[in-house]
């Protein structure tokens, strides 16, 4: 227990030397982060973030997210973000607890940042992928009880010069995954999307309208993974990692690679096909 501190003065946990670890220090000091909830299954009760693609292209990684929270069988929020700059040269995006993995994503950015500040150097992809992995950790409570956060990182690796993407599971393990992938309820689809529109060394045009298709793919056969919203201008989010930064594409670029993408599914409602040696075109 640490003593409360006299008046007008710092907790000792302030003063003290210790890691760069931002959730390391707020343990120390006494805050709770991530605590475990109540002995229920609160799965039905909670909104739930859905569906993220993510894969390497000509100059990084495009990670993207529909915008359809849901509350069992009840749209909960139709215009939520799941996909967020981790840092300067990383992305984030989010399935599952949807406060939950809203909070899980704050804390993993003040712990980007906080480490950081006192190393004066940013972490290596690698270090990045694994603070995330000891975050979700410490929400095993959570997901023992329907709280799962299933998050997808992704970012720009400056020592090797190109995109990486990392997956990982309730317990914390990571995974790096080699072009693409997708979490969430839509994946299987959005993945079976991904399988027949990647190639690599895609330019950025290519890639976002890749994306777009794979989450309208998975839209089209899972309910709780909102496609685009024409009248209500509700698009996706995506977000590049390139050698430069983190971009967010802005919502003027989206309607327009949206509406390209649902007018060519006015013609073929399956979307593009791939074609087949001694086929039709």
């Amino acid at each position: 227990m640490i003593p409360d501190p006299a008046p007008g003065r710092f907790a000792a946990a302030y003063l003290a030397p210790g890691t760069s670890s931002f959730s390391d220090f707020l343990r120390a000091a006494g805050h709770q982060t991530l605590t475990v909830p109540v002995s229920a299954d609160l799965s039905s009760t909670v909104p739930h973030g859905t569906t993220i693609v993510a894969f390497t292209y000509r100059d990084g990684v495009v990670m993207a997210g529909d915008r359809r929270a849901t509350m069992g069988n009840l749209i909960a929020q139709r215009d939520i973000e799941k996909v967020f700059p981790a840092d300067e040269h990383s992305i984030i995006g989010i399935a599952g607890a949807a406060g939950l993995a809203v909070e899980l994503v704050r804390l993993f950015q003040v712990e980007l940042e906080h480490y950081e500040k006192i190393e004066g150097i940013p972490l290596s992809l690698d270090g990045k992928a694994n603070r995330l992995a000891t975050l979700l950790r410490s929400n095993l409570g959570f997901a023992m009880q329907g709280l799962a956060v299933v998050p997808l990182f992704g970012g720009y690796d400056l020592h090797r010069s190109r995109g990486r993407i990392f997956s990982y599971d309730v317990t914390g393990g990571r995974y790096e995954e080699h072009d693409h992938f997708a979490v969430g309820s839509g994946s299987v689809f959005a993945r079976g999307s991904l399988k027949k529109l990647y190639r690599p060394g895609l330019n950025e045009n290519a890639a976002v309208t890749a994306a777009i298709e794979a989450l309208y793919d998975a839209a089209d056969d899972d309910s709780a993974t909102g496609g685009p919203d024409l009248n209500r201008g509700i698009f996706p989010v995506v977000a590049l990692a390139t050698e430069s930064g983190v971009t967010l594409l802005d919502e003027a670029r989206m309607a327009g690679s949206v509406g390209d993408v649902v007018a060519a599914r006015r013609d073929r409602p399956d979307g593009p096909v791939a074609a087949l040696p001694g086929g039709e075109s």
